[in-house]
């Protein structure tokens, strides 16, 4: 979906308006904010950086921090943030919308979510959980009313089958989650172009070039040194300091 600059703009300012209470830090925020609105986006970017530092999170303090960051001119950064707002609100349209328009505009091949792992993501590991839980406590609560009363059996039978289909759907989804949230990692961009190696050294023979704001799935660390692969499958090695690392979506 491709948003025009006055359509982003008006997303920004809707965030920066509605996060003040959300970021926990009202004045650090709102400093930070003036900071955007008078156009100095590094400094704001920096600003909300240091909310960040400070333990601070919510998902309208990253959409600004991305926003700053795009402005200032380091997609890998926005991404890095917009994803991490995704995590907090998955669901919400205009941080989505603000992500989609960053990548769009990052060059060559990045990583993708496939549709099972777009459709995973419309809730958080949080939210499965919860719902894995409710369904679990409905199997057992139909069980316990068939044994106490059998003359129930036949009236619960349809609903006992659902909720066990349930049980075992959303369970199977917390367990794929949660194996992509802890074992998983997204390294993104943020550095102009590095040159990815052969191997984790510098004198490795170069492999090829990604940008500012790649997508890239983590395969291996060694000491500074992350192997990775690309959407076109490629897979070399870079340092750690020119990407932030994502735990899985």
């Amino acid at each position: 979906m491709k948003i025009s600059a006055r359509m982003l703009f008006a997303v920004v300012a809707g965030w920066m308006i509605a996060g003040r209470a959300a970021a926990g830090i009202p004045a650090d925020f709102d400093a930070a904010n003036r900071l955007y609105a008078e156009g100095k986006f590094a400094g704001a970017a920096g600003a909300y950086e240091k909310i960040i530092q400070s333990g601070a999170v919510s998902p309208a303090l990253y959409f600004n921090y991305g926003n700053a960051e795009f402005k200032a001119g380091n997609p890998g950064r926005a991404i890095a943030a917009y994803r991490r707002a995704e995590q907090l609100a998955p669901r919400n349209a205009e941080m989505r919308a603000n992500l989609d328009f960053v990548r769009n505009q990052v060059q060559g091949p990045t990583l993708r979510e496939s549709r099972w792992q777009d459709w995973l993501g419309t809730l958080t590991l949080n939210e499965w959980t919860t719902m894995a839980a409710i369904a679990l406590w409905l199997t057992l609560a139909l069980l316990m009313a068939r044994q106490i009363r059998p003359a129930l059996k036949t009236t619960l039978r349809g609903l006992t089958r659902f909720a066990v289909a349930a049980l075992i759907a959303t369970s199977t989804v917390v367990a794929v989650d949660a194996a992509n949230h802890f074992s998983k990692q997204t390294a993104v961009v943020v550095v102009p172009d590095p040159i990815l190696r052969s191997g984790p050294f510098d004198e490795a023979q170069n492999a090829f070039t990604v940008h500012n704001g790649a997508e890239l799935s983590v395969l291996d660390c060694r000491d500074n040194w992350l192997q990775v692969t690309d959407g076109a499958g490629r897979i070399g090695w870079l340092q750690r300091q020119q990407v932030e690392i994502l735990p899985g979506s």
